[in-house]
């Protein structure tokens, strides 16, 4: 009875593990700026995760210079955004409700006609 009890202690465990990275990969997300555009005018492209959580463009060319991009987004929340550099990987969540307080200029760089709020975090758990 006991190696039963032990058994289904294991397999709640495993199942539990299982379905936790699941919902993270829903809402966790590897991604990386590509270009640092004047003004925020960020792009970035998502290397892992959801792609019907996280609005994107299959395929994008930046009209300045002809380069093309898969899985590509722009930047929705310039006031709440963390310094990143061009080419840096980072990971991130979707944020719900960005700060709107902040001045930015309208000065234009191409960006990819889809974008996101999103929070830069240390890791995906």
């Amino acid at each position: 009875m006991k190696k039963i009890l032990a058994a289904f202690v294991v397999l709640i465990v495993l199942t539990s593990s299982t379905c936790n990275k699941a919902e993270q990969s829903k809402t966790c997300f590897k991604g990386r700026l590509e270009i640092k555009g004047i003004c925020m005018n960020y792009t970035f492209t998502l290397l892992e995760g959801d792609t019907s959580v996280v609005k994107v463009v299959s395929q994008w060319t930046n009209e300045d210079n002809g380069k093309k991009y898969k899985n590509a987004f722009a930047l929705a929340n310039p006031c709440s955004f963390a310094d990143l550099k061009e080419g840096q990987e980072f990971y991130f969540t979707i944020e719900q409700d960005p700060k709107r307080d902040c001045a930015v200029c309208e000065a234009y760089y191409p960006v990819p006609p889809v974008k996101n709020n999103i929070k830069v975090v240390a890791a995906c758990p």
